[in-house]
């Protein structure tokens, strides 16, 4: 069997690289990153499938930003990520590839909403407006997904994840989210002796954060039984933090101590985005790994990213 993994160069599809050496698997797998391909070009994409010809697609590859970046530019969010999931899928399709997994997100889901979240409460009501863009690429190209699958009897399932976290996230930039962000000022803020750490919003919104790795090995192991799947299905952890929470476990990754000095007036964006993926977990998805055991491994990778 060979296997197609796009955004391979991100953090998830490294962690899926190294869960897949890790499970010392016969079936090869082929990674495409941004720098090799762009994915938003339809004739880029098909000409790379025909050529690969895989057996199997884990499409890993979006456009991705924190708050900060869906706020300034949504009609890019809007526009890539519709531009790259229909290129891909529909090569995808078109070279007979059977088995697809593709990766929504938990921005596909209403604001405001009940907790926890459930696969049936998509489209029910208004999504949050600091990453709507983003979310409406995510629903539609899960519902391509779907569609293409009752169309063509293959099996192209979605998996959403909770946020995510891990070696190789965006530290420091436009991109990062959460964890990666407060990371990265905890380890300044050691580094130059500051105090005092700004942090977005009142610290009291909450969000569900869940370590890549076990992810990755959770894919890695599902490769070719994804038929079994159903069409969508959560994954995340089951549990979920207050920002100011991170914020203090990234202090304690970076063993040291500043006071956090939150700012209201800056969006926070959704006040709770909690999953139930009691779905997924009847299919062998069991999260191990806690909010510190994750934190320190993150930091662990960031220190070394930064002296390589």
């Amino acid at each position: 069997m060979k296997v197609l993994v796009t955004g391979a160069g991100g953090m998830l599809g490294r962690a899926l690289t190294g869960a897949w050496r890790e499970l010392g698997r016969d079936d090869e797998l082929i990674g495409i990153t941004r720098a090799a391909a762009d994915l938003r070009d339809a004739r880029v994409v098909s000409e790379a499938v025909e050529r690969i010809r895989p057996d199997v697609i884990v499409h890993t590859a979006a456009r991705v930003g924190g708050i900060g970046a869906n706020i300034a530019a949504p009609a890019q969010f809007l526009s890539d990520n519709l531009r790259i999931d229909t290129s891909v899928i529909g090569a995808a399709l078109h070279s007979g590839v059977e088995e697809f997994v593709y990766l929504g997100s938990s921005c596909m889901y209403p604001r405001d909403y009940r907790q926890p979240l459930v696969e049936t409460d998509i489209l029910q009501a208004p999504l949050e407006p600091t990453n709507e863009g983003y979310a409406i690429a995510k629903i539609a190209g899960a519902k391509l997904c779907a569609y293409t699958s009752r169309e063509h009897s293959v099996n192209y399932r979605v998996i959403i994840p909770s946020n995510l976290y891990g070696p190789y996230d965006h530290f420091g930039s436009m991109a990062s989210h959460l964890v990666a962000a407060a990371l990265h000022k905890a380890h300044l803020a050691r580094q130059s002796g500051d105090e005092t750490i700004d942090v977005w919003g009142d610290g009291t919104a909450r969000r569900e954060f869940t370590y890549v790795g076990d992810l990755a090995g959770w894919i890695a192991e599902n490769i070719g039984h994804v038929a079994e799947w159903p069409d969508m299905m959560n994954v995340g952890i089951g549990k979920d933090y207050s920002v100011r929470e991170f914020y203090e476990a990234a202090l304690r990754a970076v063993n040291y101590r500043a006071e956090l000095r939150f700012d209201p007036s800056k969006p926070a964006g959704m006040m709770q985005k909690l999953m139930d993926s009691s779905l997924a977990r009847q299919h062998g998805w069991d999260p191990r790994t806690d909010i510190d055991q994750g934190m320190a491994r993150t930091y662990t990778a960031y220190l070394e990213s930064a002296t390589a």
